[in-house]
């Protein structure tokens, strides 16, 4: 059977890549990604041409599927996200179940994960740490599932647009004004920041500029950390 690699991608800076997940995408018949342009940005700064097809979230059973016709056929294929480690929030899942399913092996290129650089800074104490990813974009929902995440007694880290970053931060505060918090912006990337902090305290901050540029990730500690 054919294998499947599940790539790992820099979530800023190029020089993350590793050199095991170079070698492989050298090696492959096919790249399956969210966007063709982002990844073809980083096969030409390795220096690889290889076919690629656009695997985003909106097609993608369907693309799965064309990748998968391709590992039947005996060529092997990589999937990789826009930035970090596939089905983290991004696609991916479907194709890595397919394949597996279907009898190919997928094997994981590990690499960088918004995730793991954040809570690799953010200085927190806590044993448990659950991954949320995006938050609902319904001020509603968004606020119920903080309450339930903020009752627990574990960290959690989400993921955050700059369109709504400070309504998060204002329904943390409005939660638990003392409640400590990480967040990274455009980690990795030439204007990396981390505020560490009460959310009041970031909130207040981050209001006093112009205006909110790049992802967050929001590292929320748990209920028993103050």
């Amino acid at each position: 059977m054919a294998v499947l690699y599940i790539i790992a991608t820099p979530i800023g800076n190029l020089g993350d890549i590793s050199f095991r997940a170079a070698e492989t995408l050298k090696k492959v018949d096919l790249v399956a990604c969210e966007d063709t342009r982002r990844t073809l940005k980083l096969l030409n700064h390795l220096g690889i041409k290889v076919k690629m097809l656009s695997c985003r979230s909106h097609n993608e059973e369907f693309a799965a599927q064309k990748a998968l016709d391709a590992l039947d056929q005996g060529q092997s294929v990589a999937y990789a996200s826009d930035a970090g480690t596939p089905a983290l929030s991004d696609p991916g899942a479907v194709l890595a179940r397919m394949a597996a399913a279907a009898g190919h092996d997928v094997i994981p290129i590990p690499g960088p994960s918004a995730f793991a650089a954040l809570l690799s800074v953010a200085g927190g104490r806590d044993k448990t740490v659950v991954f949320e990813g995006f938050l609902s974009p319904k001020p509603g929902r968004r606020k119920s599932r903080l309450r339930e995440l903020m009752a627990m007694p574990a960290a959690c880290i989400i993921y955050e647009s700059p369109f709504r970053i400070l309504k998060l931060l204002g329904d943390i505060a409005e939660i638990d004004r003392e409640r400590y918090i990480c967040i990274g912006r455009e980690m990795t990337k030439i204007h990396e920041e981390f505020l560490r902090g009460t959310a009041a305290e970031i909130l207040d901050s981050l209001v006093k500029k112009d205006e909110q540029i790049g992802e967050f990730s929001v590292y929320l500690s748990g209920n028993y950390v103050k």
